[in-house]
């Protein structure tokens, strides 16, 4: 089994430095991103990528629609309100019990090294696995013309990983600090100038072997469709800040097709 310096170039990201550390929590909390190009040693991204292509066949697809809130409509407000927008997302899926358990994925994931680095990034006491079978770690399949539409992230931050970068498309877009959720606050006109396209949104262009941390609760964003012959595929590292907790079972139904 390859060692973590094997798999993470840490050379260029030592993350047990605390120095490192602190340039990385700054970034993540001025920019709202975290962008580590180049995270994997070029033998470990190519293992990663071969393992990602063979397993596509497992992988669940499907088209969703769903509010940027990722909640169910109020009734309160208009059809074609920006609260009850409905917004077109369609991708694949292979969940985590289907990740050989060999995976180079699997000992990132599992790395104290690795963890204890994002804590501190992230200013998380401890971070967990999910206690479901599905959800700890996903692999991501965009086609062509495949998206990931606009929303707002239940969690607090996001890990992914760039296995294979698209030919083009398939780029993050975002908007910072559009809703503060501590205050309660939606900022239903201010998501409605951003759907109708009135606000010219960040935008970043992944590259294979990219690591990037991002907080997405309160900053609108989405990914842009696809293009070209060549599948976007991005592996989702997903983390509890409390242990024993599973993802629900609306959303395991709505992102694996299954609940176990």
């Amino acid at each position: 089994m390859m060692g973590l310096s094997s798999i993470i170039d840490l050379q260029r990201y030592p993350l047990g430095d605390e120095h490192f550390i602190r340039r990385c929590k700054t970034e993540l909390n001025g920019d709202g991103v975290l962008i580590m190009s180049g995270f994997l040693c070029s033998d470990a991204l190519a293992a990663v990528k071969r393992e990602a292509v063979d397993s596509k066949h497992s992988a669940y697809f499907c088209a969703q629609t769903h509010t940027v809130y990722l909640s169910a409509p109020d009734p309160q407000y208009p059809e074609h309100h920006s609260r009850n927008r409905q917004i077109v997302s369609t991708k694949g899926c292979v969940p985590d019990d289907l990740i050989p358990q060999t995976s180079l994925l699997r000992t990132i994931y599992d790395s104290a090294t690795v963890r204890k680095f994002l804590c501190k990034v992230l200013e998380e006491r401890a971070l967990y696995p999910y206690a479901d079978a599905l959800s700890s770690i996903n692999v991501h399949y965009y086609e062509a013309g495949q998206e990931l539409g606009w929303h707002f992230d239940n969690s607090s931050f996001a890990i992914t990983l760039t296995v294979q970068a698209p030919d083009a498309g398939g780029e993050l877009e975002y908007v910072r600090q559009l809703r503060t959720t501590a205050a309660g606050g939606a900022n239903y006109d201010g998501v409605r100038q951003a759907l109708d396209g009135n606000i010219i949104p960040g935008r970043l262009t992944f590259s294979d072997g990219m690591l990037v941390v991002f907080r997405g609760k309160e900053t609108l964003h989405r990914v842009t469709p696809v293009r070209g012959g060549k599948d976007r595929i991005q592996v989702v590292f997903a983390y509890n800040n409390e242990p024993f907790k599973p993802l629900a079972a609306e959303a395991r139904q709505t992102f694996y097709g299954r609940l176990q």
